[in-house]
């Protein structure tokens, strides 16, 4: 009990995974500018205007803010369904596969090994497909040679893969490896891959518009520096320190919105896509491993 308090309050203190690097130089500028104000009213200049807090009211900010931290979470979810999905017709696919594909000729269990592989380099593909990254060294692990170098040249990696499952599903078809259908419930998984593609791409290219984008953050910054000219008069030479502290409220809030709204990126708070394919990449290969044989007994 006493050490998951600690882990807990050790997060409260985290720097890795926040987004205090991303706001600091802006949080420290507006709380240096707040003690400018404070010493411009003790120096008897007129700065003190609490009218200035109706400019922009508290509420229309934060009810902006909530929207678009909710608009980026709703896209972040959705992205992290669709990779839940990917999973999980991943491994259908390859035990449907493996089970279902009939092992007539030492050949063939090569073949099927190279299909099962071939599944796997779908969803990396897929995921250097969402953070424009070329085909690298991942995938060159993942199939032959001749099937690589093609792939080089390929304007759309995943989709290429995806429709190399596929022939080879209808090629065991033709000789009688799998029936008909086994063959259409396999297509629909792939299928269904595809679709999954789809959506992610859909996240990636379909941004929240950068007028709103732009909108809240001049409306944020103006905020923050009518901020003193309102707290002077009452907070005194506390002014600098308080604004400095909403400002990293507000701004905060506006980078954990901007980080997630595309949540395939390299940023600590986006999925964790090399992760999630190497765990695929695990059970693909525990799956390689299993020899099924008549009576579903492993030899």
């Amino acid at each position: 009990m006493g050490s998951q308090k600690l882990r807990r309050l050790r997060l409260a203190f985290q720097i890795k995974g926040t987004v205090i690097t991303v706001i600091y130089h802006r949080v420290i500028f507006f709380g240096i500018f707040g003690a400018f104000v404070t010493l411009l009213y003790y120096l008897d200049l007129p700065v003190s205007q609490p009218i200035l807090g109706s400019v922009i009211p508290s509420i229309v900010l934060g009810l902006l803010l909530v929207f678009r931290t909710n608009t980026a979470y709703d896209r972040f979810w959705e992205g992290r369904k669709a990779w839940g999905d990917i999973v999980n017709n991943v491994r259908n696919l390859a035990r449907l596969i493996m089970v279902s594909v009939d092992e007539i000729c030492p050949e063939d269990r090569k073949d099927k090994v190279a299909a099962l592989r071939l599944i796997v380099a779908f969803a990396v593909a897929t995921k250097l497909h969402l953070r424009s990254q070329p085909v690298n060294s991942e995938l060159e692990e993942l199939m032959v040679e001749s099937k690589y170098v093609r792939l080089l040249t390929m304007n759309h990696p995943p989709l290429e893969i995806a429709f190399w499952v596929g022939d080879y599903l209808q090629q065991q078809n033709k000789t009688n490896r799998l029936d008909k259908y086994q063959l259409i419930m396999m297509q629909e998984l792939i299928n269904s891959l595809v679709d999954n593609l789809g959506a992610c791409e859909r996240i990636l290219k379909t941004p929240i518009p950068l007028a709103y984008t732009i909108h809240l953050k001049q409306l944020l910054i103006l905020y923050c520096l009518l901020l003193p000219f309102q707290l002077v008069d009452s907070l005194g030479w506390m002014t600098g320190i308080i604004t400095a502290i909403i400002s990293f409220t507000l701004f905060g809030i506006e980078a954990i919105g901007l980080e997630i709204e595309n949540p395939f990126g390299f940023d600590d708070n986006d999925l964790p896509l090399n992760a999630i394919c190497n765990t695929m990449r695990r059970n693909i290969e525990d799956l390689i491993s299993l020899r099924p044989v008549a009576g579903g007994n492993e030899i």
